[in-house]
């Protein structure tokens, strides 16, 4: 008995997906959605608290966080989740740097959806007040005219106090001298005390002994002036132009998540992101709202990766 096949037009095959993909996205969610997320009390929980909250009025539903103390264990378990949209991930962009610098057991990339870029944050490049340095131009003479004396604090191998020195190490071509510390705080100590010449801090830590005139700001790293550090010039405007470093945080779901329901959490993402509470809540954890499309932010996690590679390539960064 011979087969039969049924041939659709392509425009009515093309009417079909649209029609299947708006369906996925309307029957959504069919339970509580569970935001995975490091430990409790950080900056990415209280985060990913904001957007679970509006994403219940948005939904009329009670959604949840999900603390994972360590914040690897968050990955691994969002990558073993149904690809349903019901379990999200909140997370820094150390989650795409980490697998740089040390053997990881994930690819940011390969398992994991970006949604949305929710955050970012820049750091702060401040200096001890007894230094002449005022500037960044300042900066980069004194480093030249005098090679390998200055040094400068940073936190844990790898970390947002650690790259944003080795990249404008690398821009600049000067030879300052690295003090590694286990965290930021012993790091801002030993800073304040004048044991350490500069560091380039997050600006909740460092902005408070900016005001009592313990440390003395220089610039911000993000490409614009920063809501967070009113005043303060960017390192780019400062002396050193294309100069950009900034810790982001996103939303990521499972890889094999439809299109459509990645669609769907950008846009209830996004109407959280865009009120005025959500923009305010943020700012006070020390972050500015970013936003959009889920394409956009994909293309900003390749760019940073390229980027970011390069610089621990070349400072020859690894954690064994």
């Amino acid at each position: 008995m011979p087969a039969f096949r049924i041939v659709l037009p392509v425009s009515l095959s093309i009417q079909l997906c649209i029609i299947s993909s708006h369906t996925v996205g309307q029957d959504f969610p069919t339970r509580p959605i569970r935001i995975l997320t490091t430990e409790a009390g950080g900056g990415s929980d209280l985060g990913a608290r904001l957007i679970a909250q509006g994403l219940t009025v948005n939904l009329n539903q009670q959604n949840i966080v999900d603390n994972r103390a360590g914040g690897i264990l968050a990955i691994e378990t969002a990558i073993k989740a149904a690809p349903d949209g019901h379990t999200l991930l909140y997370y820094s962009s150390s989650i795409w740097i980490l697998p740089l610098i040390q053997s990881m057991s994930y690819d940011a990339l390969r398992d994991l959806a970006p949604v949305v870029l929710a955050t970012s944050s820049p750091n702060l490049l401040v200096v001890h007040p007894s230094t002449p340095i005022r500037t960044v131009k300042d900066l980069i003479a004194l480093a030249k005219a005098r090679p390998g004396e200055l040094n400068y604090a940073t936190g844990a191998t790898g970390s947002a106090t650690h790259l944003p020195a080795e990249l404008f190490k690398s821009m600049t071509g000067i030879n300052i001298v690295r003090i590694p510390y286990k965290a930021t705080n012993p790091a801002l100590i030993d800073l304040i005390g004048g044991q350490v010449q500069m560091m380039f801090s997050t600006p909740g830590s460092a902005v408070q002994h900016v005001k009592t005139g313990r440390l003395r700001s220089v610039a911000v790293t993000s490409a614009n002036p920063s809501t967070l550090i009113p005043g303060v010039p960017t390192v780019a405007s400062s002396g050193l132009p294309g100069y950009e470093y900034t810790v982001m945080y996103g939303i990521f779901a499972p890889v094999k998540t439809p299109p459509a329901l990645v669609e769907r959490l950008n846009q209830e993402i996004m109407r959280v992101l865009n009120r005025p509470e959500t923009k305010d809540g943020f700012l006070k954890t020390g972050v500015e709202v970013v936003g959009g499309t889920a394409a956009e932010f994909m293309a900003t996690v390749r760019s940073d990766l390229a980027r970011t590679s390069k610089v621990i390539k070349d400072a020859g960064i690894r954690v064994e």
